[in-house]
Formats: structure tokens, C-alpha cells, sequence
């Protein structure tokens, strides 16, 4: 308290005698003295100090509702691990909070999860797995005529068509999943792991869905083309997307799949099964989410690697998981032996040693080796366990103690005008196809 207000609260306390023979009651001398030294409304009954009585009474309220925030905070994390289908999770957070003991909401809460639990339901039909390309953000630029447009139209699909094809996805009950969710790994101990066929569990009618992105590396596009040119890390360390919108200004955003893809799942977080999002294929010759990263011809090598590499880490952390396409990105199956293990080694050093241990290969184009070729003993004993082909309408899946092979669906605005019906059975692209095309 000032010295001034001292003063004024020691005059005014001093004349209550006078107050209380003038008739005035207790609670208009505390108003008045709140008044003048200006604290009206602070304590109760417009005391004119706190009293020890007030301030235990005060303290008392702010713990318990600091207690309650508490509370209410492990209630909504719980609440959020449910709604990824993390229930065991959930449920193990709620019973170990010491603060949630006998709370009826806790209580309530992990009823429910433990019955959604429950009501986990193996699937057995296919699994669906579909690849996509780079989007384009802006149609007018990409579609201007020049010699790059028929390139765009062909081989990628706009963001509107990714986000109708995510939205129609949703709303007929598909769910990601990360493709190591359809195998079971055993470790020997030894390094050695062997595969067996997972049984997937998920909440009744959902349909499991593997989702990949194609070669990420952007060497194929031009900055002004109304397509992103590289991948970054924003000012809240999210990853985003770089274009050159119409006016030559560089704008940072939701301008590819990949932050479009978690745009979408923060509105829907249900759409992911345990936080699972896609794999993201990557050659080497051309770089990396926009970088080169050949570390003899470039300059730049160790700004891009750290780039990269800090890049990689967010993804994983976000459930990202990573592809081989090999160095080239050619066919596999094309290869003698000794071009493949140059290929693939060449890949994991200029890629590979940025991004971290990786066990899944995209065949570029689809190329598969021979399963009983000596080809594909050197790619399962390098670690590729989980090998993606390509098949444009069939679901094909297939696990052994060896490897799991997949089959991809690739979706390109080509198949999406010529070939509609490659996807009638999980989306309609009528409902989707950009009418700028």
C-alpha cells in the first residue's frame, strides 16, 4: 500500500468513532473507505485490507481451482488419445491420476473407452492403398497453356480434388493406418526380424486406408507454375509447403499434400488410427523436399542436410514414416544385381543417412524384381521389409516371413479424367474433379 493511501486509511480508520455515533452502518464505513483509498470491489464486503480470515479463504478457492484445472486438463488429453483410438492409453492416463481418484467423470469416461475397446472388430477385407503426386495450388498458373501444362494436368491433381478425395475418404468410413500395422515383427535378438500377418482391429465399419506421396523432391515443377517448389519448416516449426503465387510473391502454407493432409486431420482427428498419416517416397539424384543433396556437386550440402534432415525429424515425430525409390528413381526390375545394390546404396548415402533408418522401398513405376531372384535377397537382407508395387485397380497385399508387398493405386489428374472408374469403388471423382481442367 503507498504512503498516501497509508495516510488516507489510518484518518479514516481513526474517525470511525465518529462514523459509527453518526449513525452510518459498518458496510457504508468500508465503502467509503474502499472509496477513497481505491479499492472498491477487491475484498469482500469492501474490507478495506484482506484479512487473514479473506486471504486463507482466497487461497483455499485458487488452489481448488487449480485442482480442478488440472483435473479438467488430463480429462481433455485422455479425451484426445480416445479420439485417435488411443483407448488403452487413455484409459491407463484417467486410472493413474491421483487427482481423478473416485472423480465420477473419470469414472464415466473410462466406461466409455474401455467399451469402444470392446467393440474393436477384425477387419478381413482388402486394404486400400492410394499414391499421390504434387498438388497444384494454383490452376490458372499451372494451366496457362505453356509447354509445362499438359506435364501438370497429367501427373498431378489439384488441392481442391485432394481435399474432396480426403473429405469423400472420411465420410465413407476409411481410416489411416501406417502400413507396419499389417505385419507382426518378431526380433530373433540377433537383428534378424521375420513377418507375420497382423490381424488389424478397428472400430466396426471403418475401412483401413495406406496413403503415399510419390517422390517428393519437387524437381519437376517450376517456381510460378502455381505448384509448391519445397518443403520447410514454418515459424511455429510446422512443416509447410513454398509457392510463387500469381503476383511473384512467395507464400508459405498448406500448399501440398503433406500440410494439407494434417490441416484436414486436425479438423478430423478421428480420420488417423493411432496417430498414423502416410509414407513419403523419396529418390536421390534430384534431392529432397525441394534440396539437393549430392554433397560433391553442391555448395549448399550442409545447409540442405541440416534442412532435410530437421525436416525428416518433424515428420516422424508426426507420424510420418519414409521410402526408398532408389537412387534413380528407375525400373528395378530392369536392373542386373550389381546395379541395383549401387542404386540402392548410392541412395542411402546422399538420402538415407538424412532421414534415418528406413525399411519400406516404392518401386519407381511400379517395377517390381523377381521374388525368387537374387535381386530380391538383396533387398529384403538391406532392410526393405515392406515393398509397395503398383497395381491401377486391384488391391493387392501378401505378407511372409520375408517381406510384406503392397500394391499402390496411383491417383493422377490422367486417371482421374481417363480412368474414373479405377476409383469408383472408394471415391466418385465426378464429385471431386476440378472443373479447371
Amino acid at each position: 500500500m503507498s504512503g498516501r493511501r497509508f495516510f488516507i486509511l489510518a484518518v479514516l480508520l481513526a474517525g470511525t468513532a465518529v462514523l459509527g455515533t453518526s449513525g452510518c452502518s459498518r458496510s457504508m464505513m468500508n465503502y467509503q473507505i474502499a472509496e477513497s483509498i481505491g479499492t472498491v470491489g477487491e475484498y469482500e464486503n469492501n474490507e478495506p485490507v484482506e484479512t487473514p480470515k479473506m486471504q486463507a479463504e482466497r487461497e483455499l478457492e485458487e488452489q481448488e481451482e487449480a485442482e480442478e484445472t488440472s483435473r479438467v486438463e488430463i480429462l481433455e488429453q485422455a479425451k484426445a488419445l480416445a479420439a485417435g483410438y488411443w483407448y488403452e492409453e487413455a484409459i491407463e492416463l484417467l486410472e493413474n491420476a491421483d487427482s481423478l481418484a473416485e472423480d465420477e467423470r473419470a469414472e464415466a469416461a473410462i466406461e466409455g473407452y474401455q467399451t469402444e475397446l470392446n467393440a474393436l472388430v477384425d477387419y478381413e477385407d482388402d486394404v486400400v492403398h492410394l499414391n499421390f503426386p504434387n498438388l497444384i495450388a494454383d490452376t490458372s498458373l499451372a494451366f496457362d497453356g505453356d509447354s509445362y501444362a499438359q506435364t501438370y494436368s497429367q501427373n498431378l491433381i489439384t488441392i481442391s480434388e485432394f481435399e474432396g478425395i480426403l473429405n469423400q475418404l472420411y465420410e465413407n468410413d476409411y481410416i489411416l493406418i501406417d502400413i507396419h500395422s499389417l505385419a507382426q515383427e518378431t526380433d530373433d535378438g540377433f537383428g534378424d526380424i521375420t513377418l507375420e500377418e497382423a490381424t488389424l482391429s478397428l472400430p466396426a465399419g471403418k475401412k483401413p486406408l495406406v496413403l503415399s506421396f510419390e517422390n517428393l523432391n519437387y524437381a519437376g515443377v517450376r517456381s510460378g507454375d502455381g505448384v509448391a517448389t519445397k518443403l520447410v519448416l514454418d515459424s511455429d516449426g510446422e512443416v509447410a509447403a513454398v509457392y510463387t503465387d500469381s503476383d511473384g510473391v512467395t507464400q508459405t502454407g498448406a500448399y501440398d499434400a503433406i500440410p494439407v493432409l494434417e490441416q484436414f486431420l486436425e479438423e478430423h482427428p478421428d480420420f488417423s488410427y493411432r496417430g498414423a498419416r502416410g509414407i513419403i517416397g523419396l529418390s536421390g539424384k534430384d534431392g529432397a523436399f525441394g534440396y539437393e543433396v549430392e554433397e560433391e556437386s553442391n555448395t549448399e550440402w550442409e545447409s540442405n542436410a541440416e534442412t532435410v534432415s530437421r525436416i525428416a525429424e518433424k515428420l516422424k515425430t508426426d507420424g510420418w514414416t519414409f521410402a526408398s525409390e532408389g537412387y534413380s528413381y528407375s525400373y528395378m526390375s530392369d536392373m542386373t544385381y550389381d546395379e541395383l545394390e549401387e542404386d540402392i546404396t548410392q541412395w542411402e548415402d546422399t538420402v538415407g543417412k538424412l532421414i534415418g533408418d528406413c525399411d519400406t522401398l516404392i518401386y519407381p513405376y511400379g517395377s517390381e524384381v523377381d521374388y525368387t531372384s537374387e535381386k530380391s535377397g538383396y533387398l529384403t537382407g538391406a532392410g526393405y521389409q515392406y515393398l509397395i508395387g503398383l497395381w491401377a485397380s486391384e488391391d493387392y497385399l501378401s505378407v511372409n516371413q520375408t517381406y510384406l508387398r503392397q500394391t499402390r493405386r496411383a491417383v493422377t489428374g490422367y486417371l482421374l479424367e481417363n480412368y474414373s472408374d479405377y476409383f469408383s469403388s472408394i471415391f466418385s471423382v465426378a464429385q471431386i474433379l476440378d472443373s479447371a481442367r
